[in-house]
């Protein structure tokens, strides 16, 4: 039989897994709200941000690992943006059925505009937080997430 109790360190993770949780739902919805009206969701405008963030254009493949999300469900917000011209694809040299995916100029107009309203809205929700505290957490949740990805240290939980 599998030991369920959580020893204090557990105990205080799985309060703050909760919480990011309702906290990452809330970003979500309030993300939605703030980009609607450039025909974005907060997924869709993640996956631009990727696209961006590279150094050269990857595959779905690649994006959806770089995001830490589910390939097909990448490959489906991808095909949305590029049926709005927000994206294209390149032929990839290194794999005829894997296509590269290239911001378009509109694609960039979008995502520069969504960044635009982002940066009013994170300075209000900053306000009143420690910037200590923010690099503190960012720090917490960076180890949770490497260890998640790769270590093998963290079970699938049941």
């Amino acid at each position: 039989m599998r030991n369920t109790k959580r020893n204090p360190a557990g105990a205080a993770l799985s309060d703050l897994v909760l919480d990011l949780f309702s906290v990452n739902n809330r970003i979500l919805t309030a993300g939605d709200r703030l980009v609607a009206d450039l025909g974005l969701t907060s997924a869709r405008w993640q996956v631009l941000g990727t696209i961006v963030e590279t150094e050269r254009p990857q595959p779905v493949a690649w994006l959806a690992r770089d995001m830490g999300a589910n390939r097909q469900n990448v490959q489906r917000i991808v095909n949305d943006l590029a049926d709005d011209e927000l994206v294209a694809f390149e032929p990839n040299p290194h794999h005829r059925r894997a296509p590269l995916v290239v911001l378009t100029d509109k694609g960039r107009e979008v995502f520069d505009a969504a960044m635009r309203l982002q940066a009013p809205w994170i300075n209000g929700l900053a306000d009143g937080l420690r910037v200590e505290d923010i690099e503190t957490t960012h720090r917490v949740i960076t180890a949770l997430r490497r260890k998640l990805e790769g270590d093998g240290n963290s079970e699938e939980p049941t």
